[in-house]
This record gives C-alpha cells, sequence and structure tokens, in this order.
C-alpha cells in the first residue's frame, strides 16, 4: 500500500459526538480532510446513503474481502455485523492528495494506529458519564432498550482502552470539544 498523508483517527463509545466533532473538522479547509468510508455488512439505518455514510455490502462479500486482505482494519462488531475499513478508500483519497479522517470504532482506531505509528493521529472522544452516554442513545431513538444496552456495555470495556490513544477529549461540551479537536489536528497536518 502506499504512503500519503496524514491519518487522523477520531474513536469513542457510540454517542460520545465523535461523528459531530468529524463533520465539524470536515468542514475546516486548511485541514485538507476527507472522510473515510467505512465497509459494514449491516443494513442500511434510517436516511444513510451507500457510498456516503457507509459502504453497504453483504455478510458474503464482507467475509471475501477478508479472505483477500482488502481491508486495512476490520472487526465483528456485533454477532454477523462487520465493519471495515478498504485499503482502496485511504488510497483513493491519499491519490488527492488530502489527509484521511476516521470516524470508527476503537479497535479499529487502535489497529491503524499499530500499522502506521508515524503518520496517525489517534484521538479518543470521552464522554463526560456512561449515565450521559444513556441519555445521548436514548434521545437518538433508533435503536431499541436492548442494542443501547448492549453499547452501554460495550462503552465501559471502550473507556479502559482511552489511555492507548494520543490525545483524549473529553466532551463535556460539544463547542470546546470542536475547538481542541480543530487544534490537535491543524498541529498535526501542518
Amino acid at each position: 500500500m502506499n504512503t500519503g498523508g496524514k491519518l487522523i483517527v477520531f474513536s469513542a463509545p457510540s454517542g460520545s459526538g465523535k461523528t459531530t466533532i468529524v463533520r465539524h473538522l470536515l468542514g475546516k479547509d486548511d485541514l485538507n480532510l476527507e472522510f473515510s468510508i467505512s465497509a459494514t455488512s449491516r443494513a442500511p439505518r434510517g436516511e444513510e446513503i451507500d457510498g456516503t455514510d457507509y459502504y453497504f455490502i453483504s455478510l458474503e462479500d464482507f467475509k471475501k474481502h477478508i479472505k483477500a486482505e482488502d481491508f486495512l482494519e476490520w472487526e465483528e462488531v456485533y454477532r454477523d455485523n462487520f465493519y471495515g475499513t478498504l485499503k482502496t478508500e485511504v488510497e483513493r483519497i491519499w491519490a488527492k492528495g488530502k489527509n484521511v479522517i476516521f470516524d470508527i470504532d476503537v479497535a479499529g482506531g487502535l489497529r491503524i494506529k499499530k500499522k502506521f505509528p508515524e503518520q496517525t493521529l489517534a484521538v479518543f472522544v470521552k464522554p463526560p458519564s456512561i449515565d450521559e452516554l444513556k441519555i445521548r442513545l436514548k434521545k437518538r431513538s433508533t435503536e431499541s432498550e436492548d442494542k443501547i444496552n448492549m453499547r452501554i456495555a460495550k462503552a465501559s470495556v471502550e473507556l479502559a482502552t482511552a489511555p492507548q490513544f494520543d490525545r483524549i477529549i473529553k466532551n463535556y461540551d460539544l463547542d470546546t470539544a470542536k475547538q481542541e479537536a480543530y487544534e490537535l489536528v491543524r498541529d498535526f497536518v501542518q
């Protein structure tokens, strides 16, 4: 795989605000970022669009890509629910001379950091508390109580990995977190 620009990883438990922060950073032209679209074997939710939010691929095709070693990182997040980053996606962005920004789960974020230690800035977005996380997930009202409880259980495990990241942003106040993220990324890409 050709190595090009920088890699900026944002990871966090579901509901921490990482997606909002990543969208904010994508709007900053001076950072020269492009979003890495993950592949997933799950079905689209709500208004998600194939090729914009995710590359939605069948479980069978996802497993074929794993066998062919087409992924930079991948994980079975829940049973038969795979997520991953295709190598071609990162190459596509680097070919445009841009830096790649990821909004991915903790395990995937750490794998990218391990593969490209010098080129990667790995940022962990920490929610104020598990209780606050539960409130945010319920407000979304896109998932069942069971699914929310699964995410909360997973969040406790993910929070323990925070020290393995380069930086931790505590998202108590979204505007402050956005500004902190911007300054971190700006310093890293310049």
